[in-house]
């Protein structure tokens, strides 16, 4: 069963990015936790903490029929003047299988310093078969002040991606990543012009995540401390505690 916890960590550590079929799920009816480090936090492919180093950890709780609910914290970091110091994730949602297909659908709510007055919420759904998953992030709320010509409205803004997930021998897990995020909303959080792709080849074993992303997006985004624009390195760390 595929979880928050695993989309969100995944993403962020080994690049599966929503695809479930390496990481290792939270079991139902468990409470467990999990912890990890990383060299660059990465968020559907540009840089949370201007390319440098992240502690992130979350708790979960899956029930039997298959609801879960979480919550994932992690430090950030978008430039010397900016008053934004961390990312708390709170979600919940469903996951269940209708045959070889399995589902899961949710809200996720990102929450940063109050000072950002930039905290928003986002339904999300994935559906995949095998090794093979799709997901949609569709912006539904957000305490952001629009500007001129900006539209911040729900269902405005959106993130779409598709990825393929296989084991190799010796535990190895492989996943390629492909993604697309467009919006007034994303342009402004993000400090991209327009919509960009973001896409990666990651390798996992045991905790160990390496991954190699790049994406074609321009703007600020793509500036010196960010440089969003050029091809990354990450390798993490994480571990499960069960609860």
């Amino acid at each position: 069963m595929q979880n928050m916890q695993n989309l969100k960590r995944v993403a962020a550590l080994t690049a599966l990015a929503g695809c479930a079929a390496i990481a290792a799920p939270t079991q139902a009816g468990e409470l467990s936790a999990n912890a990890s480090v990383t060299n660059n936090y990465i968020w559907r492919g540009l840089t949370q903490t201007e390319n440098n180093s992240a502690v992130q950890g979350g708790i979960d709780y899956a029930t039997d029929s298959g609801f879960y609910v979480g919550t994932w914290v992690s430090n950030v970091n978008y430039g010397p003047s900016d008053v934004y110091s961390y990312e708390h994730d709170l979600y919940a949602g469903y996951a269940f299988e209708t045959g070889s297909i399995s589902w899961d659908v949710g809200y996720l709510y990102y929450n940063y310093d109050e000072e950002a007055n930039f905290d928003f919420g986002e339904v999300y759904a994935t559906v995949g078969i095998g090794g093979f998953s799709a997901s949609a992030y569709v912006l539904t709320n957000t305490e952001a002040d629009e500007g001129i010509g900006q539209d911040f409205g729900a269902g405005s803004t959106y993130y779409v991606s598709a990825d393929y997930g296989f084991e190799v021998g010796d535990g190895i897990g492989i996943g390629l990543h492909v993604g697309y995020h467009d919006g007034d909303f994303a342009e402004a959080f993000n400090g991209s012009d327009g919509g960009y792709y973001d896409y990666n080849i990651s390798l996992s074993k045991g905790g160990f995540g390496f991954m190699f992303t790049d994406t074609n997006v321009s703007g600020p985004a793509a500036d010196g401390g960010y440089d969003n624009d050029e091809y990354k390195v990450v390798v993490s760390y994480s571990v499960d505690i069960e609860l």
